[in-house]
């Protein structure tokens, strides 16, 4: 079967042909017709899990995969031939990914029917942004009314953010290049912060005079329009520098959650505010939930473009995104 591959960890990513997985005992086989484009799988080819879980060469990459049980291991109950589904193909041993036509995984991994009306392609662009955004939402407890800063908006993260942060009541603060500035409202954000603008120092005089104007910061911007400080900080993007600076922004008892482990959580504490570096733990429950809320139509699947597998060397680690990148397999 046709794969993206590295034969080693920091190796270059290429397409090749390998033997198609057999279902074991407990274990489930996809035959994949969509996979999603993750900074992980980047992090995956250059050797992110080396010393951390055992890996397979060559390593077939992605995670994020959606598509039909093609066959089903002894004792497997769960998942029958035939059933579309979708998740999560990351298990030890790490190397047998979704960038490929088959892909197994063991029946209690993060696997899950896709509901009627929800297309393969969008399902795969949904279990590690998605779960990523729904765990950090249900982290940070919002409560309707409250003011969530976002930055790093308009990846696959951040729209899937902003739209959850929304749903749940929150009056949200989205990062965003002018141009992204309607994506971002048009999923929820009731402000943008464009982070490459100029700023008058002064809002009563002419901001088209060059004398008049300055470079402005995310934390300027936003403390400019609320001096009373936000209720909570997803900072998706953000070296160390910048998230201390964002974090500032955050009133006493606030919290504050970096996807990029930039955060001094010590710092963070001291001020009384919560959260620190995040980790996405979740699984199963909370992809059925979100594509619950896609296939009711609350949540849109922000897909930016969809490529063919063999593109997927070309796609790997792209800046800027607009939303999700998805191979079709």
């Amino acid at each position: 079967m046709r794969a993206i591959v590295v034969q080693k960890f920091g190796a270059t990513p290429e397409l090749a042909d390998v033997p198609v997985p057999v279902a074991g005992p407990g274990e489930v086989q996809v035959a994949l017709d969509a996979a999603g484009v993750n900074p992980f799988d980047l992090k995956m080819a250059d050797g992110i899990l080396k010393g951390k879980m055992p890996t397979d060469f060559p390593m077939i990459l992605g995670v994020d995969g959606a598509g039909t049980v093609s066959a089903v291991g002894t004792g497997v109950t769960k998942f029958t031939v035939g059933d579309k589904v979708v998740g999560k193909f990351l298990t030890a041993p790490a190397g047998h990914g979704s960038w490929a036509q088959y892909a197994t995984v063991p029946e209690d991994a993060t696997l899950v029917p896709i509901p009627d009306g929800v297309t393969t392609v969008t399902a795969a662009a949904l279990p590690v942004a998605g779960i990523t955004a729904q765990d950090l939402v249900d982290a940070a407890r919002i409560q309707p009314g409250q003011t969530v800063l976002i930055v790093g908006a308009t990846g696959g993260v951040g729209s899937f953010l902003v739209q959850l942060a929304n749903i749940a009541g929150a009056h949200v603060i989205a990062t965003a290049r002018g141009d992204a500035t309607d994506q971002v409202a048009r999923l929820g954000a009731a402000e943008t912060v464009d982070y490459t603008r100029t700023r008058p120092t002064d809002p009563n005089v002419d901001d088209h005079d060059p004398a008049t104007r300055q470079d402005s910061s995310v934390t300027a911007a936003v403390r400019f329009t609320h001096p009373d400080g936000i209720d909570v900080l997803f900072d998706l993007v953000s070296a160390a520098g910048d998230f201390a600076s964002h974090a500032t922004l955050v009133r006493q008892g606030g919290h504050a959650y970096s996807t990029t482990w930039a955060a001094d959580e010590a710092a963070l504490r001291a001020r009384d505010i919560t959260g620190g570096n995040f980790e996405s733990k979740g699984r199963s429950p909370e992809l059925s939930r979100l594509l619950s809320r896609v296939a009711a139509g609350d949540v849109v699947v922000p897909v930016q473009m969809t490529v063919p597998l063999e593109a997927a060397p070309a796609v790997l680690g792209q800046g800027s995104a607009r939303g999700k990148t998805v191979l079709a397999i």
